[in-house]
Order: C-alpha cells, then sequence, then structure tokens
C-alpha cells in the first residue's frame, strides 16, 4: 500500500517529491502524466492518463510491475504504456 501512498499522496508523499516532476505528454487527445516513483532502489512504472469527457475530468492510474535503475529509463517506458493503454482501451478505461 506504500507505493500508492508515495505516488497519490499518501504519508510517503514527501519523499516522492524529491525525484524530478515529468512534464504533462499529449497523445490523441489525451493527457499522460508519468510518475515512476523509487522502490527498493528502482524506480516503479506508474501513471496517470486524463481525458475530458463532457466537461467531466476523467483519471485513470496505472502501476505495472516493471522496474528501472534510471529515472529517465523508467519515464521513457511509462509514456509508452501509457500510450499503449489509449492505443487498446481508449475511452474505455475509464468505464
Amino acid at each position: 500500500m506504500s507505493f500508492f501512498s508515495a505516488l497519490f499522496g499518501g504519508r510517503g508523499a514527501a519523499k516522492s517529491k524529491t525525484e524530478k516532476v515529468a512534464d504533462p505528454v499529449e497523445y490523441k487527445g489525451y493527457l499522460i502524466r508519468a510518475a515512476p516513483y523509487k522502490n527498493n532502489g528502482h524506480y516503479q512504472t506508474a501513471g496517470i492518463i486524463e481525458r475530458e469527457i463532457d466537461g467531466v475530468k476523467k483519471e485513470h492510474r496505472f502501476i505495472r510491475a516493471d522496474a528501472y535503475a534510471s529515472y529517465d529509463d523508467a519515464l521513457t517506458f511509462t509514456v509508452n504504456k501509457a500510450r499503449q493503454i489509449i492505443d487498446l482501451q481508449g475511452e474505455r478505461m475509464f468505464q
């Protein structure tokens, strides 16, 4: 549960704020916010996909088992994974 807290603002949030903050990436009308976090010495793949639908902001948060030694590698993979999720699921991810 601690990795969810670190990623999404729980007790471990102060530690995650020391990491570099990734700029949002727009892809096919969606906004991708990559948020890899440090876990056991590696960076865990995690992020948020956002889109406004009928005036309502929708979010899909995801965490994957993939981990990387460098933040930049985790960041690149997270954005690519988010693009794959968008291509495969589209707006169904918000249901």
